[in-house]
């Protein structure tokens, strides 16, 4: 994302102008974008005409249009942002009030201006225009006929393709259904890698599989590439990690993420971060569960004490539609770092975003445990009985 220019009142009111550059960049828009917010931007409007003699036509027209935001709609897979809302700004094209929906595009400016942009919000900015924040993790998730092909960028797990195939099981004395079909696997996920991993970018491509999967992929994917000289693959034989996982799920790819092989191979990256940040809380919650604690009213009261060591929160509480709440959120992050706590911000599209996710989307690691904290949840837990 490129800054183009930031216009800020002393009241944090004002606007931005930026250039998404990646697909990516969209994610970035959409965490920024907020209902009632003013988005202007080029798009491209149908406009009914009429001839001298009478007969009417239509024809499809560029023009500029200021929308206060409705609905705003992203899809993760395609990385496409539509928003529509209602014209508030004279245009000779849209009348003021109508309905318009602009979907925002690649290397084309837009102007979004706030009543109020907070700290979440400026930070987003921050991180979004830094170039060092891009996806130089890429994952192969597989089991025997399934594989998922995923791009770890810092803000989401983009599952790139996905490749199944029916492998028939082994019979006494004939494999050879078998063994073929599993060269067929093979095939489909090495074409999969070439064509979605970008290796100039990519740092590391973990391989991850329960039993001996990785490994015999691998070893067919390096004999092939020695046969067809295949230089691309390698040239970056060394960017491939070989880890355990589960399953050739894409849930799966957490697993490979904590691996401390991994961990020591990533350690410059957000992604692996924030699985260590949410691996350190699941074991505070069972070594020492008085230091753990997860929901809001938890940890705003964890956070009076000034016990919160590392706050982690998800994305998706900064885009809730009632400003009330959102300014809650924010509040607790602005607190927490006064109080010289590190705050980890998880992308809901991130596997680990979607682990804290399910435990309310917020979560803290106590410094010191807070015995009233713990006495409530005692006090709760015999109510309930």
């Amino acid at each position: 994302m490129k800054l183009v220019r930031k216009d800020l009142e002393k009241d944090n009111a004002g606007q931005v102008t930026l250039i998404p550059e990646e697909p990516e960049d969209m994610w970035h828009a959409y965490n920024l974008l907020q209902v009632g917010d003013s988005l202007r931007a080029s798009t491209i409007r149908k406009v009914q005409t009429e001839s001298a003699t009478g007969s009417v036509g239509s024809n499809r027209v560029r023009t500029t249009l200021t929308l206060c935001v409705e609905t705003i709609d992203f899809d993760s897979q395609a990385c496409q942002l539509r928003v529509k809302g209602t014209n508030i700004q004279e245009n000779e094209y849209v009348k003021m009030g109508a309905y318009h929906t602009i979907e925002l595009e690649p290397n084309r400016q837009f102007t979004l201006a706030k009543k109020q942009w907070d700290s979440v919000v400026l930070e987003r900015i921050e991180q979004a225009c830094d170039p060092a924040w891009s996806a130089d993790v890429a994952a192969v998730v597989m089991q025997e006929g399934l594989a998922h092909v995923c791009l770890v960028t810092p803000s989401m797990t983009l599952t790139r393709a996905k490749v199944e195939v029916n492998i028939p099981r082994k019979r006494k004395g004939n494999c050879s259904q078998h063994d073929r079909a599993l060269e067929r696997f093979y095939e489909q996920v090495v074409q999969a890698i070439q064509r979605h991993i970008n290796f100039e970018v990519v740092k590391c491509v973990l391989v991850a599989s329960p039993g001996f999967v990785r490994e015999q992929f691998c070893d067919y994917m390096f004999q092939q590439a020695v046969k067809t000289d295949n230089k691309l693959l390698l040239e970056n034989r060394s960017k491939f990690l070989q880890v355990h996982s589960s399953s050739g799920h894409k849930y799966a790819l957490k697993e490979a993420l904590c691996d401390p092989a991994v961990t020591s191979r990533l350690s410059d990256t957000k992604a692996a971060g924030e699985v260590k940040a949410l691996d350190d809380f699941y074991k505070m919650l069972q070594h020492e569960p008085d230091r753990a604690f997860y929901g809001l009213k938890h940890v705003e009261k964890a956070n009076e004490a000034m016990a919160i060591d590392t706050l982690l929160i998800s994305d998706e509480l900064f885009r809730h539609q009632d400003v009330a709440t959102r300014a809650r959120y924010v509040k607790l992050v602005d607190s927490v770092r006064e109080n010289m706590g590190t705050v980890r911000i998880f992308s809901s599209l991130h596997v680990s975003g979607e682990q804290l996710g399910q435990l309310t989307g917020v979560a803290a690691i106590l410094r010191f445990p807070v015995a009233e904290l713990s006495d409530q949840e005692d006090e709760s837990d015999s109510e309930e009985d």
